[in-house]
């Protein structure tokens, strides 16, 4: 069987079992692509001529695992690679940390122009799971310092593994802290957030591959919202005066707004798809105070 015949036979399967997409792809050919490649050690821009090669028995058992696991287990590709791609950047994942999927990579590609005229000093990455935000970051402006921080030990053993392939340990930090907890009296030119914000329906009708993530990542109460009020009510003391917070909410944008309805949330556009990320100013922050306590 050739690399070719593989993936369409793949493909088909993926499509006939009714798999949910969702981890960095969107077609059931990209899945077959992400769910083969890496296990064979094969780059995503090898020469299409790779298509023509013959897999060994041995290949093909492990293929063949690896299909079984993704298809009965309903297991997300990722988990089964140990490979996420963020900003064009593969980083290690596993079921301690989300798979790397938010639109805030468009932000960093793009240097997070207009809103920053310069490049930051400090950056903080809250909720950093596999630190795929604050390395990206750190790629982008190569004389930031980052703090990724996480409440969760486990993810930040996961990012110490991605900060470590990146060689990055003397510009990102890992930082265990609750929210603003660990971080003492620092303050960041920008804060980017990726915090838990599903809400409870939302968290009862998960596809069964989001079940394998951790829920501590994904749940934030009732409305989804519960981590992001703590977010509102402290961040204005942790960011210079210029400073900005750029906070993913998904699909509890809309009761944030109702929550906050004098809060002028600037709400980003991406090109490459994706909503639900708002971006506040310092002096936004610290104007409407008294709305977040």
């Amino acid at each position: 069987m050739t690399l070719q015949d593989w993936l369409n036979a793949t493909m088909a399967q993926l499509d006939s079992a009714g798999v949910f997409l969702g981890h960095g792809t969107d077609n059931s050919w990209d899945e077959a692509l992400h769910l083969t490649l890496p296990l064979l050690g094969i780059p995503f821009d090898a020469d299409p001529s790779v298509l023509q090669r013959e897999l060994t028995a041995d290949e093909l058992a492990a293929l063949q695992a690896a299909r079984e696991r993704r298809i009965a287990g309903r297991i997300p590709t990722p988990y089964i690679t140990r490979q996420a791609w963020f900003c064009g950047l593969p980083f290690y994942v596993d079921e301690r940390v989300l798979i790397p999927r938010s639109p805030i990579g468009e932000l960093i590609e793009d240097g997070f122009y207009p809103w920053l005229q310069h490049e930051p000093a400090r950056i903080l990455d809250l909720c950093c799971g596999s630190a795929c935000i604050a390395i990206a970051c750190a790629e982008a402006f190569p004389d930031v310092q980052v703090d990724a921080a996480d409440i969760d030990p486990d993810a930040l053993a996961v990012a110490a593994i991605n900060i470590e392939r990146y060689g990055l340990q003397g510009r990102v930090k890992a930082v265990r802290s609750d929210l603003f907890s660990g971080l003492a009296d620092r303050r960041y030119d920008l804060i980017v957030c990726n915090p838990p914000y599903v809400d409870a329906d939302d968290m009862a009708s998960l596809p069964d591959e989001y079940r394998h993530e951790p829920a501590l990542a994904l749940a934030s109460g009732n409305d989804g919202l519960d981590f992001t009020r703590r977010l509102l009510r402290e961040a204005a003391a942790h960011l210079t005066d210029n400073g900005i917070l750029v906070c993913e909410v998904g699909n509890s944008a809309e009761a944030l707004e109702q929550a906050f309805p004098t809060v002028p949330f600037m709400w980003l556009e991406f090109t490459r798809g994706g909503d639900g990320v708002f971006l506040l100013t310092a002096a936004e922050l610290t104007a409407h105070a008294d709305s977040f306590l």
